[in-house]
């Protein structure tokens, strides 16, 4: 019997959703390696208050990796309701209280990610890209710097200021399973996210630039479907590359993935361009180190506001089943 492919997803958020959405079906093995960084709605609620680290990301991959069947079904819909009435639990989600349950009854938050693996019946393994409680930092161009990734992600100052450093407080160590991992793959997809906040956190998590460079696996970046004010306004897709290289490596990518087509409404352009982002334009003409790929991967869907969620979301995504159809010619 043949070794099936091993993918290795680093990201977090919607991003890594979607490309797990699209790949559980495929005969490979599966493994997410989640940023801990998060800082926002309900998982400031997991850290502050039961000295958690963030599950939100996790809890997105444990959805998508679920069957699609029997009572699975019905756990994939409960870890995705969100509370929208009352006070004090408005906006969290079942299965961020619930996994916060069991790491209480475990006293450890891996073994209660393991454990919802087996009750949700997941075809893949989902990893912290870190055990350490560390908040991120970034750094602006005119000096400004600004502590935890809500801060970051939702600005109060300028967000056309471009971010030139970012780190995290204190220096995260890498979740050494994610490292025996990344070490085993063969193929290391990187992206979709937002930048600052789900790739790059990961990025700059000691160990991880080394054991992915170390890796006899093909690297690919996925790149971002629209720009965003407060991370990456203005950018075009080379601007993507670029940073990614900064923290990883020159050369270190051997595959970069963007959409080719975007025909999108007008109504979503109008409600993105209030958010002062657009689409990221494709500049990648000439010589690189690397491959561009282009393919028609974005959805056709819009996606709808879910009541309680106060966080803002991308109206635009991949679609998942063409990033699959890409990913797998890869391997």
């Amino acid at each position: 019997m043949s070794k099936k492919p091993k993918i290795v997803i680093i990201g977090g958020g919607t991003g890594a959703f979607v490309v797990l959405s699209g790949l559980k079906n495929a005969p490979v093995d599966l493994v997410a390696i989640i940023s801990m960084m998060d800082s926002g709605g309900s998982n400031r609620v997991l850290r502050d208050e039961f000295g958690l680290l963030p599950t939100s990301d996790i809890r997105q991959c444990l959805v998508a990796l679920a069957e699609d069947s029997g009572d699975q079904e019905i756990l994939r819909q409960l870890f995705t309701y969100r509370f929208h009435q009352g006070v004090g639990i408005s906006g969290m989600t079942f299965g961020n209280l619930f996994m916060a349950a069991l790491a209480d009854i475990y006293k450890n938050q891996v073994k209660a990610v393991e454990v919802v693996q087996r009750l949700l019946h997941t075809k893949g393994k989902i990893l912290p890209v870190t055990l350490d409680d560390v908040q991120l930092v970034a750094r602006y161009e005119n000096g400004y710097q600004v502590i935890g990734e809500h801060s970051i992600d939702e600005p109060k100052h300028d967000g056309r200021m471009k971010i030139v450093e970012i780190e995290t407080i204190p220096q995260a160590k890498i979740y050494a399973v994610a490292k025996k991992e990344i070490l085993s793959a063969d193929l290391i997809i990187i992206g979709p996210g937002d930048l600052y906040t789900s790739l790059v956190p990961n990025l700059i998590v000691k160990g991880i630039p080394e054991a992915i460079r170390k890796s006899r696996a093909k690297r690919v970046l996925i790149l971002n479907l629209m720009t965003k004010y407060g991370q990456t306004y203005g950018f075009k897709a080379s601007d993507f590359v670029s940073v990614v290289e900064k923290y990883l490596g020159v050369g270190m990518i051997d595959d970069v993935l963007i959409n080719k087509s975007q025909k999108t409404s007008l109504k979503i352009l109008r409600r993105y361009k209030e958010e002062q982002a657009e689409p990221v334009k494709d500049d990648l003409e000439g010589k690189f180190p690397f491959r561009v790929i282009r393919a028609n991967i974005v959805s056709g869907e819009e996606v709808k506001k879910i009541a309680g969620d106060n966080l803002k979301r991308s109206m635009l995504r991949h679609d998942p089943q063409k990033l699959a159809k890409e990913i797998l010619k890869l391997i």
